[in-house]
């Protein structure tokens, strides 16, 4: 990168972390990925001749975004050379960017060749190619599944006291006007097996697998920005305790680099958010 005041360079990639992955499931690639990305730079102001160094970081290249909408952080050792930092800021971001979106163009080109495999069934179940990369090693696999796409995964397990009753508590979760008032948004809710729920504009889906009245509840749950059809399994305890009820959840199936995502979605969408309506509640009452 030059301008008239410098001349800057990207001079080391200091770190790469996260992974890819691509699935081919009846006929269709379904891509996966999640970097976190350092790079060192170098730059001469050219009037002094004095030079300057810093970094560019980009905390998560990931399919949830575009590239021109991918955060890219330029910082700079202390000291002067502003105007080389200004530099690496716009013309320098802006060949970053252009670099990502070549990865991008290359992950979903040469990357999945000969991926897409015929969509007929085998042996009643569908034949999946995964091919996944994580730092420098390549692993393609293929291999039956009976549903959904073989991605990398984690299971959750979360506990947390409420301050109400089983009965309200198990409401909140299968009651359209409770799951509007903690969630601030349209839901669409059929509390009752094989039932479809939506969530906070659409961001959470999924389909009730088992309910309990008051006991428990099982659900295909998934983020609008996972995998297409790739849903985890929630199990929703619910367990009496004096004044109080402790819920018990188990998330099995979540994508390896959505655990914290998921985490602070079940921690503050719903455990924050619900205790606020409960404390709500309390005070009309």
């Amino acid at each position: 990168m030059e301008n008239e005041t410098g001349r800057c360079e990207i001079s080391e990639l200091k770190q790469v972390e996260g992974e890819a992955s691509c699935s081919s499931r009846k006929g269709k690639l379904i891509f996966f990925y999640e970097w976190n990305i350092k790079l060192a730079w170098k730059g001469t102001i050219k009037e002094s001749g004095a030079k300057h160094k810093g970094l560019v970081e980009i905390p998560s290249l990931s399919e949830e975004n575009e590239v021109d909408d991918t955060e890219v952080n330029v910082s700079k050792k202390k000291g002067d050379g502003d105007t080389l930092k200004d530099l690496m800021k716009t013309t320098g971001t802006a060949k970053v960017r252009a670099a990502l979106a070549e990865y991008l163009k290359a992950l979903k080109t040469e990357f999945t060749t000969g991926m897409i495999l015929p969509t007929k069934a085998v042996a009643t179940q569908d034949l999946t190619v995964e091919r996944k990369v994580t730092g420098n090693t390549l692993q393609v696999q293929a291999s039956p599944v009976a549903l959904g796409v073989r991605i990398p995964t984690v299971a959750l397990h979360l506990t947390e006291l409420f301050d109400t009753t089983v009965e309200q508590l198990y409401s909140i979760f299968t009651v359209k006007d409770l799951v509007q008032k903690f969630s601030k948004s349209p839901a669409v809710l059929e509390a009752e097996k094989g039932g479809k729920f939506q969530m906070f504009d659409g961001n959470i889906t999924g389909e009730y697998v088992e309910l309990l009245t008051n006991r428990k509840i099982i659900m295909k749950w998934r983020c609008r920005s996972w995998p297409e059809e790739h849903y985890a399994t929630v199990a929703l305890n619910f367990v009496p305790a004096p004044g109080q009820t402790e819920l018990q959840l188990d998330c099995k199936g979540v994508p390896v680099c959505k655990e914290e995502n998921t985490k602070l979605c079940w921690q503050k969408q719903h455990f924050e958010e619900i205790k606020g309506l409960l404390q709500l509640t309390t005070q009309n009452a």
